[in-house]
């Protein structure tokens, strides 16, 4: 059994930020301490003073291979997660097809054995079709779900079987049967009806500009999508997770719900809090998402619930592309694909809030780390450091800062990464450890592929 022992670091835990060591036996937390007589070990790593935080959970993450190859592996993705400071991720469940079965997840499950760097976590998909599977999927090992309430988008149906509740029967079907299993059901928050018809006179009018994008997906449908999300689980007590969360409105529903004894989660991500609508007049489709980019005002205020605790999670949302099919017509943002990558500038993106004096370390971590995990019941495992927990560690310098350069990204998708490339960002990382090894170690990748684990509820 190998030992670890991380001394001379300022440690933060949920009840603690302090000097001092921590020792790790075969991969789990044993020990933490204070003291200057340190235990004995295989191995010891002196920190010299740097912050040792809970290795990240993204909790909102498209890798999609197999059937995204093109895009981004396994091996690309987690590398990229353990340079942005995250030891697991969340796996959504887009891609050629989704996880929507037993045998649908066995080969991601699969490929994550071969190639991962880092620990994943899969949500297996829920929607009107297959939805006798859904209780299958838990079986087999699944941590949640996720819906989509519209249909899958023109040219990408086979990305989508399986995963969409168009009606309001299929919907509160799915959350009939994700009751069933205990699971927490994510959902992507927005009215098909009203953005199918805004995109449609758009169209018809001509404006099918970058900037237009917005236009189609306004902030109200996101509320109507959020409102029937939470009615409908509060009927039949579904947990729901509720992601990417762009708009004030959708936040004060989920918090008025919350009160009144709802279980339910609010993630948002790093764009919904830095970038505004300006950004596709500047980026055009590589600053396209779903949501879409809000106003500085709603920007503003999301800070707000950042900071007073109301929204209990940042997910990167991190979806590759390749430029071609950002490019792929120019003229019409609507054929252009949703999302960018973002797993190597989240932890970033949060230190400058930090820096900023906009948040605490410990929210910080909160954020990014500890709630995530909690959400999806991964906690204590992952997202803590605590006896017993996972050796899973990131080493760094909060307030360091560094220029972000897309060229030295891990992504595949690294070309697309526009939005963000030469901002000047905090928090340079020292090393990433995973369950007691450093799979990131002065600016290079150093874990192998295959030593990620994929997670499984309910298997060893």
């Amino acid at each position: 059994m190998e030992r670890l022992l991380v001394k001379n670091a300022q440690i933060l835990t949920e009840d603690d930020y302090f000097k001092g060591w921590v020792l790790a036996e075969d991969g789990r937390i044993t020990a933490l301490g204070s003291a200057e007589e340190f235990p004995a070990a295989d191995r010891v790593i002196d920190a010299g003073g740097l912050t040792l935080l809970p290795g990240g959970v993204d909790p909102h993450v498209h890798i999609r291979y197999p059937g995204g190859a093109h895009r981004e592996t396994f091996v690309t993705g987690t590398a990229a997660a353990a340079a942005g400071g995250v030891t697991t991720i969340i796996e959504h469940p887009i891609s050629t097809p989704p996880q929507y079965s037993p045998e649908t997840l066995a080969p991601r499950v699969a490929a994550v054995g071969e190639q991962a760097i880092v620990d994943v976590a899969f949500l297996g998909a829920a929607g009107g079709k297959h939805i006798e599977e859904i209780g299958r999927v838990a079986e087999a090992g699944v941590w949640g779900y996720k819906t989509f309430l519209h249909a899958a988008p023109e040219g990408r149906e086979k990305e989508f079987v399986g995963l969409t509740s168009e009606t309001n029967y299929e919907l509160l079907k799915v959350m009939e049967e994700v009751k069933k299993t205990g699971l927490p059901m994510a959902a992507h928050g927005e009215d098909n009806d009203l953005v199918a018809g805004a995109i449609a006179e758009l169209r018809r009018e001509g404006r099918v500009a970058p900037c237009d994008h917005a236009a189609s997906r306004p902030a109200v449908a996101e509320a109507l999508a959020v409102d029937r999300l939470i009615r409908l689980a509060e009927t039949i007590d579904c947990p729901l997770y509720l992601v990417h969360i762009s708009t004030p409105e959708a936040v004060e529903a989920a918090k008025a719900a919350r009160a009144k004894g709802m279980k339910i989660w609010i993630e948002t991500c790093p764009q919904y809090l830095y970038l505004t609508e300006e950004a596709l007049n500047e980026y055009g489709a590589y600053a396209k998402c779903n949501p879409a980019l809000r106003d500085k005002a709603r920007v503003e205020k999301m800070w707000d619930y950042i900071e007073d605790g109301t929204i209990d999670t940042v997910g990167s949302d991190h979806a590759p592309y390749t430029v071609e099919e950002k490019e792929r017509n120019p003229q019409d943002i609507f054929l252009a694909p949703a999302g960018f990558p973002g797993l190597e500038t989240r932890f970033g993106l949060m230190m400058k809030a930090v820096a900023d004096g906009r948040i605490s370390l410990r929210r910080a971590a909160e954020l990014i780390a500890v709630n995530p995990a909690k959400a999806y019941g991964l906690y204590p495992r992952k997202g803590a450091i605590k006896i017993g927990a996972d050796a899973d560690f990131v080493l760094c310098d909060p307030k360091a800062e560094y220029t972000v350069e897309k060229e030295q990204m891990r992504t595949m998708a690294k070309d697309i990464a526009k939005v963000f490339d030469g901002w000047k960002l905090n928090g340079v990382i020292d090393k990433v450890i995973l369950r007691g090894e450093v799979v990131y170690e002065d600016g290079q990748v150093t874990g192998e592929p295959g030593y990620g684990k994929c997670l499984l509820k309910g298997k060893a």
